[in-house]
């Protein structure tokens, strides 16, 4: 996640949200603190270690982006969400040639105008919001700039 290092050496306090297609699995399987969670009924269970806390939470699969935002990452200067692809989110692609045929920005099912930018390593690639080169030396600051200006603006 080189986006969220860029804006921790802009000294923003930066959090993270991943969509994930398969349930959540942080410890090993028979393990006490997998068992805490995994072997009772308790609504959630916190698992503390150094430097790092999970929480397990059972809940309806709610995968509104902006409800777990505001649910579990109040405080933070910029959210960076991956997945959501649905959500009616600011959006930047990462595409990758040996990864996929064609970017997901050319869906046309999807909305344009939510697209800030593609971070690319295909040279041919056109696209109707900014498109960002691996090889140009300032991408990475280019897409923080774009990314920070186009951020959607929770209110409080």
């Amino acid at each position: 996640m080189a986006l969220a290092g860029e804006f921790l050496r802009r000294g923003r306090r930066v959090m993270t949200l991943k969509h994930g297609h398969h349930p959540a699995d942080a410890d090993r399987v028979g393990s006490d603190t997998w068992r805490h969670f995994h072997e009772g009924p308790a609504e959630r269970t916190l698992i503390a270690g150094p430097e790092v806390r999970v929480l397990y939470e059972r809940t309806p699969d709610d995968y509104d982006p902006v409800g777990l935002a505001r649910r579990y990452l109040g405080g933070a200067d910029i959210i960076l969400a991956e997945g959501f692809s649905r959500a009616p989110l600011p959006k930047v692609e990462v595409f990758r040639r040996a990864v996929a045929a064609a970017p997901i920005h050319d869906d046309d099912g999807q909305d344009r105008s939510r697209w800030l930018a593609v971070v690319t390593d295909d040279e041919d690639l056109r696209a109707e919001c900014p498109v960002l080169r691996f090889r140009d030396t300032m991408w990475l600051q280019l897409l923080a700039n774009l990314a920070w200006d186009g951020a959607l603006i929770l209110p409080a």
